[in-house]
């Protein structure tokens, strides 16, 4: 396992963001129902999350619930949004106590009232820190993210606010719900799937991906460490070549 000493300090990821993927072959495994399995998810994200305040990661999105996972029993939905709610009532101090802001990303009005009102709470009360950011992804598509910013750009070019010759990179991500975030740099997926599932199509361009084993249940700051190391033994060329960049 991989130490905080291992770790370089002038080459950590800005933006990582993770697929927590693992929670209902962790039950499944231990004998249990799916919901254990999300309910002890709860401690990988404290441990991610705590992780990276202490390295100095200035951006962490999980992908915390997908537009697909509405399609899931009703029965485990209800659970996840009912963890939503705890797990931010619960941690609103150790955010604070961290410097950590909150942010969201994905169509949250179709989230119940309840888990809508606990996060604008918990939003405007850590939107003034400044250590971590830190956006749950819910109710996210990366494909309905873009059709929706196709769609808003389409109406500016039909309303003559902007000539379809305006319309660049930029003005695209102007347009995502990302906006505000920097491109990822290193993509993290739990539980041995090696597929991005509709998370941040744009945003991962030129991000490094790193795939393990392990059940998000069962992830800690150790394997964040670890994949953390392994992104900084790579060389990122942006389309270059390595005597360009060297």
């Amino acid at each position: 396992m991989t130490v905080i000493k291992d770790i370089k300090a002038g080459n950590l990821p800005k933006h990582i963001a993770i697929i927590m993927d693992g929670n209902g072959r962790w039950a499944k495994k231990q004998g249990l129902l799916r919901a254990a399995g999300h309910e002890r998810g709860t401690k990988g994200v404290k441990e991610a999350v705590e992780a990276c305040a202490e390295l100095g990661i200035s951006y962490l999105t999980l992908y915390a619930f997908s537009t697909e996972n509405w399609n899931r029993p009703k029965i485990e939905v209800d659970t996840l949004m009912r963890l939503l709610v705890s797990s931010l009532k619960k941690e609103i101090s150790t955010l604070q106590k961290n410097d950590i802001s909150l942010e969201t990303i994905g169509n949250i009005n179709t989230l119940p009232k309840k888990a809508q009102q606990e996060l604008k709470e918990v939003i405007e009360k850590t939107k003034n820190n400044k250590r971590l950011k830190l956006t749950l992804a819910l109710s996210y598509g990366a494909r309905e993210e873009i059709t929706q910013a196709a769609r808003e750009i389409s109406l500016k070019v039909k309303n003559n606010i902007i000539s379809p010759a305006e319309i660049d990179e930029s003005y695209i991500n102007k347009h995502l719900y990302t906006h505000d975030l920097p491109d990822v740099d290193l993509l993290i997926r739990t539980s041995g799937e090696q597929r991005v599932s509709n998370f941040l199509l744009w945003q991962i361009a030129y991000a490094e991906f790193y795939f393990t084993d392990v059940l998000w249940p069962d992830f800690t700051k150790a394997h964040l460490h670890d994949a953390i190391f392994n992104y900084q033994k790579r060389e990122r060329r942006f389309g270059k070549t390595s005597e360009q960049i060297n």
